[in-house]
């Protein structure tokens, strides 16, 4: 380490240690209400993992009832007699006697969505808008920004923690309380929301409007548990970037910043401004539920052949434009931290410098600029005029610019390397392409004529999944692999890591591939029976139904040797030998594995810029950003103090 510590700083450190040597915080202190910025990272890293994969289990069973419409889902069909062919399935009296004793709550809840053990559309419904919202805002945002975010940034500009410690832990909490609710909303009465991850006025607000409690409605807990995660959000943005702009190290100017912190600063920045709407057009729609007003409700709407006792006047699209405003925006929220941890991963393995730093600083400036200029154009079929449409077109044409400029960035970076294919490169090296697919399918939803057509159907859940499932969700597993080791001071399984990856590629194509098929045949997203009944579809597309459900259940068979390497590695792993194990040269791998309280045990100095790998005349292949340069400069002037030092 290069610099040392100033007198008074030392003498504080000696103090602080001192002090928590004689006061040892308890561990509901120290690993549940933790204020510290590693352990709420991995709080949320943990949460984050949980979402994603009950979402992923939601989807599962969505993908039964659309490859075999009306037929019993395992394990439901054991319950269910063998009959004769051509006859009807019935449940089995001693299997319901069973049930009905040892889990009548099972077979209430069975009985009631899955008649028969058979997907109803109601819990089709339920299970898609659950699946979108579970994985959107409970699982990559809390993975990607918040758990990377908090454990990884403060490390790498050299700082003791966020700026307001307790202000963190206050953000998570409030998203545990919310995806606590989400996860309780499945088992009230009326079940969870039902009405798409969107949740659109005016069917969203008229959705069991007159149930004997509207609160008690899973409608209604969606948008409050929504209200507790912006809020999240918001705490954790305002802390995120008052940590960027003030804590940084000394030498830690702007452009020495790893890319990593850019582009959790420019997502910091589309939370905080781009929330809010959302958050405000919630709460309207739970006023609108409870209390009667109609601020998305027009006078007129009829239900069950009934005009509803409404007073109106509201308008159903400014829902959307709220909505649209803060989710396409959301969009780069989940893009913006996998091209962060591959930016760090891809430099490190391929041992190259980061191509084009400062043009990727410039793209993701100019992205998070840009991704508030085009939500409408996923409302082009509410009827807007052709100048205003034609904005949209061209501000979504514009935001390609910057997103090909970052990929073809970092695939330079590959160019004449000398790469280790290890388990996070990997993954790192198959979100280039698999991201490359998911924004060239994006751009002929530019365009009206285009649009109109595709709107709501498989082509635009294959684009979307690509960009999000073997794009984002691929980064993501890549940071957890890579690091692992200083989270924890051991690695995870090479030969585990690689049956984790292979499995999921292949099977990440074969689910998202054949959607693009479908949706330019015009398969609709919502159809709960896979288009089995929709007399115009031909039947050469059916088949695919069962092709992309195989593989999505193969692809969660492949997630087990992740869990198990997961959870095995953290103390069976091979531990690792030195603070920095993959010779990288940001702040991070410069501090003690696993970093303790305080993180750094001297104040880190940076003299240098963040990728300096394979540099000409080194020793080495890498140099870090806190080594002296070679005469002995004296330390950088000053940028920014954290309040610890």
């Amino acid at each position: 380490m290069s610099a040392a510590i100033t007198h008074d700083d030392s003498h504080h450190a000696g103090d602080h240690a001192h002090d928590h040597a004689h006061h040892e915080p308890s561990f509901i202190w120290k690993y549940i209400f933790s204020t510290d910025h590693k352990i709420i990272g991995v709080q949320y890293g943990l949460c984050g993992l949980f979402f994603l994969l009950f979402g992923f289990f939601l989807m599962m069973i969505m993908r039964w009832s659309i490859a075999y419409p009306g037929v019993p889902m395992p394990p439901f069909n054991w319950f269910l007699d063998a009959s004769p062919p051509g006859s009807t399935n019935y449940l089995h009296p001693d299997r319901v006697e069973f049930l009905h004793t040892y889990l009548p709550w099972v077979f209430y809840q069975v009985n009631k969505w899955a008649p028969g053990g058979i997907v109803s559309a109601e819990l089709y419904n339920m299970f898609g808008a659950m699946h979108g919202t579970i994985m959107v805002f409970m699982g990559i945002v809390p993975l990607g920004f918040a758990a990377f975010g908090n454990y990884v940034m403060p490390l790498q500009i050299g700082t003791v923690d966020m700026a307001f410690p307790k202000l963190n832990a206050w953000s998570f909490w409030l998203f545990f309380i919310g995806g606590a609710m989400m996860i309780i909303s499945f088992f009230l009465p009326t079940g969870a929301a039902q009405t798409g991850w969107t949740n659109y006025s005016p069917l969203a607000t008229t959705t069991l409007m007159h149930y004997r409690s509207t609160f008690m409605t899973g409608q209604t807990w969606w948008l409050l548990a929504m209200v507790f995660v912006i809020s999240s959000s918001l705490l954790g943005s305002v802390n995120f970037i008052t940590t960027l702009i003030n804590l940084r190290a000394r030498g830690l100017t702007w452009f020495r910043m790893p890319f990593f912190c850019w582009a959790m600063l420019v997502t910091s920045f589309l939370l905080l401004l781009a929330f809010p709407p959302l958050e405000v057009a919630a709460v309207l729609q739970v006023v609108d539920r409870v209390f009667g007003s109609s601020v998305f409700l027009p006078t007129g709407l009829v239900e069950g052949n009934k005009l509803l006792d409404i007073s109106g006047g509201g308008n159903p699209l400014l829902y959307q434009h709220l909505f649209w405003f803060l989710a396409h925006p959301e969009v780069y929220v989940l893009i913006l931290p996998a091209f962060a941890i591959v930016s760090d991963v891809i430099p490190c393995n391929a041992r190259r410098p980061l191509w084009g730093y400062k043009a990727m600083v410039y793209s993701v400036l100019s992205l998070g600029f840009l991704s508030f200029l085009v939500w409408a154009h996923h409302m082009y079929l509410t009827g807007m005029g052709t100048t205003m449409s034609t904005y949209f077109q061209i501000t979504t044409v514009l935001i390609s610019v910057p997103s090909v400029m970052l990929l073809t960035c970092l695939m330079i970076t590959l160019w004449g390397g000398s790469i280790r294919y290890n388990t996070q490169m990997l993954f790192a090296s198959a979100f280039l392409p698999m991201f490359g697919i998911g924004g060239l399918t994006g751009l002929p939803l530019a365009f009206t004529f285009i649009d109109l057509h595709l709107h709501d159907t498989y082509y635009v859940i294959g684009h979307f999944h690509y960009v999000v499932a073997p794009g984002t969700i691929f980064a993501l597993f890549a940071g957890v692999y890579h690091w692992f080791p200083k989270i924890t001071g051991r690695k995870m399984g090479a030969t585990l890591g690689k049956l984790h990856f292979w499995p999921s590629l292949i099977c990440m194509n074969f689910i998202f591939g054949p959607m693009f098929i479908q949706g330019l045949a015009g398969f609709h997203r919502r159809w709960y029976d896979g288009g089995k009944y929709f007399e115009s579809t031909s039947h050469e597309y059916l088949w695919m139904n069962e092709l992309m459900s195989f593989a999505a259940w193969t692809m969660a068979l492949a997630q087990i040797p992740f869990i198990l390497n997961l959870w095995l590695s953290i103390k069976h792993g091979e531990k690792v030998t030195s603070d920095n194990p993959w010779d990288a040269t940001t702040l991070e791998w410069q501090a003690p594995t696993p970093p303790p309280h305080g993180n750094f045990l001297v104040e880190p100095v940076v003299y240098r810029d963040p990728y300096e790998y394979s540099v000409p005349g080194a020793d080495t292949d890498f140099t870090p950003q806190n080594q002296v340069p070679v005469g002995g400069a004296a330390a950088p002037a000053t940028v920014a103090h954290s309040a610890g030092h």
